[in-house]
């Protein structure tokens, strides 16, 4: 018994550091999505029923992230965030870095990133608390949440299937978030509803 006490002691450790992360249960494709309260930068709070009817694009993000950088860099993010809101589609950034973290903004500086990026968002969210990146399991930045006009959830998981910081490989790579959201916006199902996101950890509070 205690050879096997010695041996389990590793994997003990290691699920007692990530046990506040398993509690909170994921959220689950094909159910209502997690409902939010969170304040943007205008220092508006939004909530997920506010959009109700409306397709819901949630994005997690942090902008010093290099797999960020790879999307913001390259134009692809605010290519899909353009495509998605010129079809009525509400796209959320948030950003769930805790204060002193990498990503964590003053309200003012995540205005000034989405101007200089000419970024297209409906809103930039500031998950301080984490509350919300942990309600809906978001592990990484970028990481993509596709919810539909019913408030479902229909899509959890990368932006696409090349996991680099490297933007020459957008191109090439299977676009899976835009693939889900497209399908979602035409009544379609989902090929993919649940994908492995890359990126960055999200940075939060302890």
């Amino acid at each position: 018994m205690k050879i096997l006490l010695r041996l389990l002691a590793p994997v003990l450790f290691v699920c007692a550091s990530v046990l506040p992360f398993a509690t909170q249960a994921a959220p689950e494709i094909g159910k209502p999505a997690p409902n939010f309260s969170v304040v943007d930068t205008q220092g508006t709070t939004h909530s997920l029923a506010d959009f109700a009817g409306k397709a819901v694009v949630l994005e997690w993000t942090n902008h010093d992230c290099p797999f960020v950088i790879k999307h913001y860099g390259s134009g692809n993010m605010q290519s899909l965030q353009t495509e998605m809101t010129e079809q009525g589609v509400v796209w959320l950034s948030v950003i769930s870095s805790a204060p002193g973290t990498q990503g964590h903004v003053s309200p003012a500086y995540a205005d000034e990133l989405t101007a200089n990026r000419n970024a297209k968002p409906t809103a930039v969210l500031l998950d301080e608390s984490g509350e919300m990146g942990r309600a809906y399991d978001a592990r990484v930045t970028p990481h993509m949440y596709v919810i539909s006009s019913d408030g479902i959830l229909r899509y959890a998981g990368g932006i696409d299937s090349i996991p680099s910081a490297n933007p020459a490989d957008i191109p090439r790579a299977e676009p899976y978030f835009a693939n889900a959201a497209r399908a979602v916006l035409a009544g379609d199902n989902v090929e993919r509803p649940i994908t492995r996101p890359y990126g960055c950890t999200v940075k939060y509070a302890d």
